[in-house]
C-alpha cells in the first residue's frame, strides 16, 4: 500500500508513551505501533526515495547504557537519509506532530575543523550565511549544538561568529499533528522542505564532506 498519511493513532501511542515508557506499554501497544507509526514511515520513504535515496529507520529502543535517563523508549520515530556521515535528510513523527530537517547532526573533531575554516573563509561563508539567512526567511528554524562563546581563535567580533558557535548545523520546521498529517499531502510537505534543505546539505557535503578519523 502506498503512504496515506499518519493515522491519529500513531500520536495517541506517543502520547500514551510519553506517559508510561515501559517494556509493557509497547509491548500491548506494539501492533498500534507497527501499524500506525512504523509502517506509514516505511511507506513515506520508500516513495520518496527515487528522488533524495534511501532511508535510515531508527529503531525504538533507546540505547541507556551511558545514559541518566533509563527510559527503554524513543517517544519518536525518525528516518535518516545519509549522504555522507552525519550529513543528509531527517523526518520524525511523534505525539508533538511531524519534524522535516536537513543538514549535519553530528560531526567527529576533524569535520567540526573544516566546517569552521569554511565558514570563516568569505568565499564558502558568505554563501552558508546567505543560505541560513533565506531558509530562516522561509519560516526554517537554523539550529544545532553550539557553543556557549566564541570559538578558539576567533574574535567575537567575526562578521559570522554565530555560525562558528556551531558544532552541527541544521534547518527545520515542525508541524502539529493537523488533519492534512494524516493525508497524502504530509508527502508533498516533507519532499518540499527536503528540497528547500538541499543547498545546505550540498555545502556541508562540500565543505564538511565525511570524517577522516577511524571509527571506534
Amino acid at each position: 500500500m502506498g503512504f496515506t498519511g499518519f493515522p491519529d493513532e500513531a500520536f495517541l501511542f506517543y502520547e500514551g508513551l510519553e506517559a508510561d515508557n515501559s517494556k509493557t506499554y509497547f509491548a500491548e501497544h506494539r501492533r498500534r505501533y507497527e501499524e500506525a507509526v512504523r509502517a506509514p514511515m516505511l511507506a513515506l520513504t520508500d516513495e520518496l526515495a527515487a528522488e533524495f535515496g534511501p532511508a535510515h529507520l531508527f529503531r525504538p529502543h533507546r540505547d541507556v547504557r551511558f545514559a541518566k535517563d533509563k527510559s527503554p523508549y524513543k517517544t519518536h520515530q525518525g528516518a535518516f537519509v545519509e549522504r555522507l556521515p552525519g550529513i543528509g535528510l531527517y523526518v520524525e513523527i511523534s505525539a508533538a506532530g511531524l519534524f522535516v530537517a536537513g543538514g549535519c547532526y553530528t560531526q567527529a573533531s576533524d569535520q567540526v575543523a573544516r566546517y569552521r575554516a569554511a565558514v570563516d573563509e568569505d568565499l564558502s561563508g558568505k554563501p552558508l550565511a546567505a543560505l541560513a539567512d533565506a531558509l530562516a526567511a522561509a519560516g526554517y528554524t537554523v539550529e544545532g549544538a553550539r557553543l556557549k562563546t566564541r570559538p578558539r581563535g576567533f574574535g567575537d567580533d567575526h562578521p559570522r561568529i554565530g555560525l562558528l558557535r556551531h558544532k552541527s548545523l541544521y534547518a527545520g520546521i515542525r508541524f502539529d499533528p493537523e488533519p492534512w498529517v494524516s493525508t497524502a499531502e504530509a508527502r508533498e510537505r516533507v519532499a518540499a522542505a527536503w528540497r528547500d534543505f538541499a543547498p545546505l546539505v550540498d555545502w556541508l557535503c562540500t565543505h564538511v564532506r565525511g570524517s577522516e578519523l577511524p571509527r571506534r
